[in-house]
């Protein structure tokens, strides 16, 4: 069982910056595909980004090119996910996800195991 602990969701103004940051449990943390999807008021759950074990495949939401950036650290089991120019639409709970088969996709029910989530607001 994968333990995911997401932190580093604040309020924020328009225009600024925030990282993510998940952190897993599981020691073999790197032959896992991970991602982040997010989940706004009243909307379903919502892909942002993956990225592939060795980090050797990234994709993202149309939303967030150019401004998300998906990135992991395997030495510390942990997965990022670096926002910038945030629009007041990017308020969502943020949550990391987890796949051990390599699964880098946009199904939400593909994924084994979900953190707790993570809350990011930004004012206009």
């Amino acid at each position: 069982q994968v333990q995911l602990v997401e932190s580093g969701g604040r309020l924020v103004q328009a225009g600024g910056s925030l990282r993510l940051s998940c952190v897993a449990s599981e020691r073999t943390f790197g032959i896992y595909s991970m991602a982040w999807f997010r989940q706004a008021p009243g909307k379903g759950r919502e892909f942002v980004a993956a990225i592939s074990s060795r980090s050797g495949s990234i994709k993202s939401a149309d939303s967030v090119k150019g401004r998300f950036t998906i990135s992991r650290d395997d030495s510390k089991n942990t997965v990022y996910l670096q926002m910038n120019a945030l629009k007041p639409e990017d308020t969502a709970v943020y949550y990391c996800a987890a796949d051990g088969l390599g699964y880098l996709g946009e199904e939400s029910g593909r994924y084994d195991y979900w953190g707790q989530g993570t809350q990011v607001t930004v004012s206009s």
